[in-house]
């Protein structure tokens, strides 16, 4: 599969880059890593018409296995000028949610923002009810939303590998459209929100450990620019 998607980068531009980011965080959790480049200069290699369907192969193949919400992120990517504009706008927004959400991972992946809750974070064994204790983070997100408010919002939800599928999937999806429900119920619009469920068809560890199977139980948050957005940083004036 990784040669047919060079084969496909081939056709395209030949100047056509593209990259992943790194973990804002640095291992202890603070501060901004060092790579040698900084995450707006890479948000302007990303290729400007890969697609979202070379967004999702990106996403699996050399995104580091982070999946589907990384794959979304790339997928809406513009890049050039575009999106290193882009790019310095989304180190803002990351840099402020992960000052904010201690009980979540933030990630800048391309043009936007993974978020990453584990499960038993959010909600009860079985249960697609948000507990008490995750509103504090979901309201900061949706604050963080609301302070950004050119941007689209995936989603997804994720369970291990016990069960069934016909037990999984549901509570995957439910469990989706309750942090939906979380962000909207503070004011964030709806429309910006898409949410999806995978159930365990997109592993993140070993569901034959322990620690793989919590890994795999987990909401991802996708944050990339709309076409609002993308249209004043081609203009030049985000």
């Amino acid at each position: 599969m990784l040669m047919a998607f060079v084969l496909l980068l081939s056709s395209c531009a030949s100047s056509r880059q593209t990259t992943t980011q790194p973990d804002l965080s640095s291992n202890n959790g603070t501060g901004v890593r060092k790579d040698g480049m900084n995450k707006t200069t890479k948000g302007g290699l990303i290729g400007a018409g890969g697609g979202a369907v070379a967004g999702a192969i990106l996403g699996r193949v050399i995104g580091g296995g982070r999946g589907t919400a990384a794959g979304a992120i790339l997928g809406a990517a513009v890049g050039g000028g575009a999106g290193a504009l882009i790019g310095r706008k989304m180190d803002k927004q990351a840099q402020e949610l992960q000052r904010d959400m201690a009980n979540a991972k933030v990630e800048r992946v391309g043009e936007g923002i993974k978020i990453t809750f584990d499960s038993g974070i959010l909600f009860d064994t079985n249960s697609s009810a948000l507990r008490p204790a995750s509103q504090a983070d979901i309201s900061k997100l949706a604050a963080t939303l609301q302070k950004y408010p050119d941007t689209n919002v995936l989603v997804e939800g994720h369970t291990d590998s016990s069960g069934s599928d016909a037990i999984n999937q549901p509570l995957s999806e439910n469990r989706a459209q309750a942090v939906a429900n979380g962000i909207t119920a503070q004011g964030v619009a709806a429309s910006r929100i898409t949410t999806k469920g995978y159930g365990s068809s997109q592993p993140v560890g070993d569901n034959t450990t322990a620690e793989g199977k919590q890994a795999n139980r987990r909401v991802e948050v996708a944050i990339f620019a709309n076409e609002k957005m993308k249209k004043a940083a081609e203009a030049g004036t985000l």
